[in-house]
């Protein structure tokens, strides 16, 4: 097959399918190559949004990809320049990711994850050998070839990689996933092939214990600890990990990057050559728990981001988010047309033997002002301010639908692929209704007691025409099985789009007291 193609159409040779996933530039497509029949995955861009700048790095990241045929590595067939658009076609690798296949293995060992990090490093070893630094190596760019038993690791995603001199080190601009940068690149210094090494430490910590060897909330606390190099193996989960192990991820993690291993001598390693007598075979089913819930973290964050990207970017292109990944990541309405269907919710009678249910805003203007987005005056935008206060309000009827038990009203406010990561789904990414049908038709529908909602500071960000994100702590007040007052809190975060002028709930993300009061 030709690498490269400017004069034919990739309409005219490519039969396109469903989308396969969604960024910030960028569409991919499974697509079909009409001579052969054989499948392709399409990442297809709009080079009408692009910039010069963002010209320069398509080319460059076609220009990698050609170089790199590898079998732990996604390969890249075909590159098409077509009107407005060009279309890189890639192996269509259907196996998703390997922190998701790894979840949902009934036996995973140590030596399983010496067996994944091996495929890693000869992939990084490859790049490394054409003077390629990937620059965002993450759990999000590792694929499995197919759902076979056994199907082949294989690094995807070159967007950020950048071409080098040898063992080269310069300043190539700050780039990569807060959780996987190095300290060079953190401290803003030269860097090189090193950073790669790094981000393997930081995958090969995951693959052990399910969670991440820097991690804080605030990114400033968690850069100040990849500079310290500040991290440790706990007790119990790292007492039954071998030395070896830990010894490879101290030499993966070396603050200083030409004191840190290479990708070819981490190749040679006894934990990665020799793991049949090397690397322990014990289950560890704690890592897989953990896993789990460090996987739900990710794809709401990357959910989330992709939002805000493809609201930002696409605002005329159909979302689908929820089929996103984190760095992979609308038509207007009026007022009266969102007003409208909020009042036919507001007025819809409930069951007749429950009391009033209420919600209540304190400091809403507060919240909107303080959200604003860049504004040189003291007064915002009117229609900013207006949409604002739709997303307040449909917020308003969502968490009145709860209350009530309502789950017609509920449905009708949310998409029906809504996403959640909530206390009562146990740290998982929840997907779809039915998990929240489950409450409504065995909890809130058998609520008679009055339940009184108070939101305070909701802070609404405005992401282009049709995409809203709103985060407010929410306080829930009932009457428990003995009578007694009780009031639980919880912050919580939705993000909202709109569709064919309706706002819908996309996802939602609670932490503190479960949303709905057990009694």
């Amino acid at each position: 097959m030709a690498t490269t193609q400017t004069c034919t159409r990739f309409t005219d040779e490519y039969q396109l399918y469903e989308e396969l996933g969604k960024g910030a530039f960028s569409v991919v497509r499974r697509c079909v190559k009409k001579s052969s029949n054989q499948e392709y995955a399409a990442k297809i861009i709009n080079t009408k949004k692009l910039s010069a700048r963002d010209h320069q790095k398509l080319e460059r990241e076609a220009r990698i990809c050609r170089l790199l045929k590898h079998p732990n590595i996604v390969r890249l067939h075909e590159s098409i320049s077509e009107e407005g658009f060009h279309y890189l076609v890639f192996d269509l690798v259907t196996g998703g990711e390997l922190f998701e296949d790894i979840v949902a293995r009934e036996y995973y060992s140590e030596a399983d994850a010496s067996h994944c990090i091996h495929q890693i490093l000869e992939s990084v070893n490859h790049i490394h050998q054409h003077d390629i630094v990937h620059r965002d190596l993450k759990p999000e760019n590792l694929l499995l070839a197919s759902k076979c038993k056994g199907a082949a690791v294989k690094l995807a995603d070159f967007g950020l990689a950048i071409e080098v001199q040898g063992d080269q080190q310069a300043w190539f601009g700050f780039a990569g996933t807060p959780g996987y940068l190095s300290p060079e690149v953190l401290r803003k210094d030269p860097y090189g092939k090193p950073v790669d090494i790094w981000a393997c430490g930081v995958i090969l910590y995951i693959l052990l214990v399910g969670y991440p060897p820097f991690w804080d909330e605030d990114q400033h606390k968690l850069y100040q600890q990849i500079k310290a190099g500040a991290y440790d193996f706990p007790s119990p989960e790292w007492d039954t990990v071998t030395p070896e192990a830990k010894n490879l991820i101290n030499q993966m993690l070396t603050i200083n990057p030409a004191k840190r291993i290479t990708a070819d001598q981490a190749l040679k390693h006894p934990w990665v050559c020799q793991r049949s007598t090397v690397a322990s075979m014990m289950h560890r089913q704690e890592t897989v728990e953990c896993l789990r819930k460090f996987n739900a973290r990710r794809k709401l964050k990357g959910a989330i981001l992709t939002t805000m990207l493809v609201s930002r970017n696409f605002s005329g292109i159909a979302f689908g988010c929820r089929k996103a990944a984190s760095t992979v990541p609308c038509t207007s309405s009026t007022g009266e047309t969102i007003t409208g269907a909020a009042k036919s919710l507001l007025n819809k009678k409930t069951d007749g033997v429950k009391e009033p249910q209420t919600t209540v805003v304190h400091n809403a203007t507060d919240g909107i002002k303080g959200s604003t987005e860049s504004c040189n005056t003291t007064t915002e935008d009117e229609d900013l301010k207006v949409r604002k206060q739709e997303i307040i309000k449909i917020t308003e009827q969502l968490i009145e639908a709860i209350n009530n038990g309502d789950f017609e009203a509920y449905t009708k406010i949310c998409d029906p692929g809504l996403t959640s990561f909530e206390p009562e789904a146990l740290g998982n990414l929840v997907e779809g209704m039915d998990f929240h049908k489950f409450y409504f038709d065995n909890l809130l529908s058998k609520h008679t007691k009055p339940i009184h909602t108070t939101i305070l500071n909701p802070h609404v960000h405005v992401i282009g025409e049709d995409a809203a994100c709103i985060a407010y702590i929410r306080l829930t007040q009932y009457i428990d099985a003995q009578g007694r007052p009780r009031t639980t809190q919880s912050e919580e975060t939705r993000v909202w789009y709109r569709r064919d002028g309706k706002w819908l709930n996309v996802h939602y993300h609670c932490s503190g007291a479960p949303a709905a009061p057990l009694q």
